[in-house]
């Protein structure tokens, strides 16, 4: 089976199969249009690339995966980019499949996310964390409710 025909995993709640996960959840910062991690022209010295490349670099600098990202994910980036220019120059399905299976590792797409349990926090993340003293989340009073009916 081709890994990009793969489903991403179902909530933990209505997996057949109750295994412990075998990692735990990264919760990557909101979208807030933050550019992180070092610019192509660092990473590239010399090197001129087209400014459709350098959107596209960009782009994975304001992702909210780049919070997590290491030198490692930088430099993989960076590499990427020119097979991203080549393939501008001149399309083929080679180098879109390189590009495309390259940016799932990193995780491109909602469905990359979720197989490497990635979350983007929500407003509903956030909004817990800022309850006044003596009131409960909703989330610790259901979790407290199936302690107790289980």
């Amino acid at each position: 089976m081709a890994r990009g025909t793969m489903h991403a995993p179902k909530p933990d709640g209505t997996r057949r199969r109750r295994n412990a996960p075998t990692h735990g959840e990264t919760v990557l910062p909101a979208d807030d249009g933050t550019l992180r991690g070092p610019s192509l022209g660092e990473l590239m010295p010399g090197r001129e690339f087209p400014e459709d490349v350098h959107l596209w670099f960009d782009d994975w600098r304001r992702s909210p995966q780049a919070a997590v990202f290491e030198r490692t994910d930088w430099r993989r980036l960076a590499l990427l980019a020119r097979t991203v220019e080549g393939y501008l120059k001149r399309p083929s399905a080679a180098a879109l499949s390189e590009i495309r299976m390259n940016e799932e590792r990193l995780g491109a797409t909602v469905v990359d996310r979720m197989r490497a349990r990635m979350r983007v926090e929500t407003d509903a993340d956030t909004a817990e964390e800022d309850l006044p003293a003596g009131v409960a989340s909703l989330a610790d009073r259901r979790a407290a409710l199936r302690d107790r009916l289980a």
